[in-house]
């Protein structure tokens, strides 16, 4: 099992898109934001502010954006158009983006069906005029990946980008399982009680310490630093520990988590809701960004 899931990332490294980078580049990478209809079992719904505000944000400051994965919830849900329609403010965000080359979309195996490119060609090149209720074009020659390379200066120095559910018996191997007990039982038990996603590591402690351990096996031996999701949990190595990283999720009780790169350095940051206690002022609520772990240095994560 080992060897086939050193294989198959090592495939994903070869045949990745390879983006170049330096010090100048500004990035932000989000995922797991898990669109969905905008009801009780849309997870992602609760922070929809946050996050436009965060987009926003980045969008006017010139970064760009990278989604690691489980953008669109399509496990629970059956119709794209729908999360289109309720959304629709974020994808002509994201066109906006993809206008300037600064959008790059990775699927997870909650939209595994962007693996498809006919899928993706048909799904995303219209969207319902919300004024005149017609169709008009949105994306042409959108291209979701599996995995993307960054490389930091020369061909030496690159990091790998995935969702992270490579490996995942439940999320990978049977995912057509994992997305038949998700769609027909898991949806409609936590509308009713709350009830966990049993495929999911967000709410498997054990199972997000075996993904982490399984990945930081194969940057130990390839010695390439790696940004994944999944997990849900954010990740942010210390300096001399392995380059292993995670962006949390969009989809946490109140905040949001990704990782920024910007002038040669990563950081860890979280965006959420904040309140203004000045003294002079009446008290007022505003969405903050906080730095919870680094920056650090993109040259000192490399492993020599």
């Amino acid at each position: 099992m080992k060897k086939t899931f050193f294989k198959k990332l090592q495939k994903l490294e070869d045949q990745s898109q390879v983006i170049p980078i330096d010090e100048h580049s500004k990035i932000i990478f989000f995922s797991d934001c898990h669109r969905g209809y905008g009801g009780h079992a849309d997870d992602f719904a609760p922070n929809q502010l946050l996050f436009l505000r965060a987009l926003t944000y980045y969008e006017k400051r010139g970064y760009t954006y990278i989604e690691l994965g489980d953008g669109d919830e399509l496990w629970e849900n059956k119709h794209f158009e729908r999360i289109k329609e309720n959304y629709r403010t974020f994808f002509e965000l994201f066109l906006k983006l993809h206008s300037q080359n600064r959008l790059y979309l990775l699927w997870g195996n909650h939209n595994r069906r962007w693996k498809n490119q006919k899928k993706v060609n048909k799904e995303f090149s219209k969207i319902v005029d919300d004024k005149t209720g017609k169709k008009r074009p949105l994306f042409k020659d959108l291209n979701i990946h599996e995995s993307l390379l960054l490389q930091y200066k020369n061909e030496k120095n690159k990091i790998l980008l995935i969702h992270g559910h490579q490996g995942d018996c439940l999320n990978d191997t049977f995912w057509w399982f994992g997305r038949f007990i998700v769609r027909s039982i898991w949806k409609y038990l936590q509308t009713i009680s709350g009830f966990p996603d049993p495929t999911s590591p967000a709410r498997n402690y054990r199972l997000a310490l075996e993904i982490n351990h399984r990945f930081k096996n194969w940057i130990e031996k390839k010695k390439t630093p790696l940004i994944i999701g999944h997990t849900h949990k954010p990740v942010f190595p210390k300096k001399g520990e392995i380059p292993y990283f995670n962006d949390g999720s969009c989809v946490h009780p109140r905040c949001i988590t990704g990782i920024e790169i910007e002038e040669g350095q990563i950081q860890l940051v979280k965006w959420y809701v904040d309140v203004n206690l000045n003294k002079e002022q009446e008290p007022y609520l505003y969405v903050n960004k906080r730095i919870l772990a680094g920056p650090r240095k993109i040259k000192g994560i490399f492993i020599t």
